[in-house]
């Protein structure tokens, strides 16, 4: 049976990041994947102009066309600043893609992240998603952000613990043709968000249930009937 599924993400290219191989298999099996991005994720950047930003956005939509999703609502919140906000802002605004989409299943950010906007969207999404009777949402699971989830402190921010691996050895190609399409916010190895980092992230959280390749969540909720 199809699912429609929802992804949260604070920027665009975080859903590549993280989970661009699931992505593309839940694709493959017929399911319909929304994203949904908060921020333009460069106006936080002393030089970030016009043309960062569009450079941004057509590398979103040459990703969404590598993996097969398609863009939902894009919020212009400011880029790591998310926090200067109230919350139920950005509450409202998950809540209206929640109205939108009707979503089965959700994937958001873990809020164990050194990154303050995907700490916002993760308690947003929680609360929009919060447990209502009748709900057509059965699953949330977050995931982790290369550079961001990483860089994070357990007496801080708490930790990520996976309970969920996914194997994305076959869709591995798909993943590294979409990180090449946000080319502009790749690293050089050995940093984190280098493709060769979370090639090793891929290959470890692979190694840690048997399978080559993996991407590996958190399942926060889920409900059968």
């Amino acid at each position: 049976m199809s699912e429609v599924v929802l992804v949260v993400v604070a920027h665009s290219d975080d859903e590549s990041i993280s989970m661009a191989g699931t992505i593309s298999k839940h694709v493959k099996k017929g399911d319909k994947v929304f994203v949904v991005s908060m921020t333009d994720g460069v106006g936080a950047r002393d030089d970030a102009n016009l043309n960062e930003i569009n450079e941004r956005k057509n590398a979103s939509l040459l990703a969404s066309k590598i993996l097969g999703f398609e863009w939902g609502h894009c919020y212009d919140f400011n880029d790591n600043a998310m926090d200067s906000y109230p919350l139920i802002e950005v509450v409202k605004a998950v809540e209206k893609a929640k109205q939108d989409y009707s979503p089965t299943l959700v994937y958001t950010h873990s809020g164990a992240d050194l990154n303050v906007d995907h700490r916002v969207v993760a308690n947003a999404v929680l609360t929009a998603f919060r447990p209502q009777p009748n709900e057509y949402c059965k699953e949330i699971r977050l995931f982790e952000v290369a550079s961001a989830t990483d860089y994070g402190n357990s007496a801080i921010t708490g930790s990520f613990s996976p309970n969920l691996f996914v194997d994305i050895s076959n869709e591995w190609p798909s993943k590294v043709e979409s990180l090449e399409a946000y080319i502009a916010e790749m690293r050089e190895y050995p940093h984190s968000r280098s493709i060769e980092s979370i090639k090793n992230l891929a290959n470890l959280r692979g190694n840690q249930v048997g399978y080559d390749f993996a991407e590996s969540f958190e399942v926060i909720r889920k409900l059968e009937d």
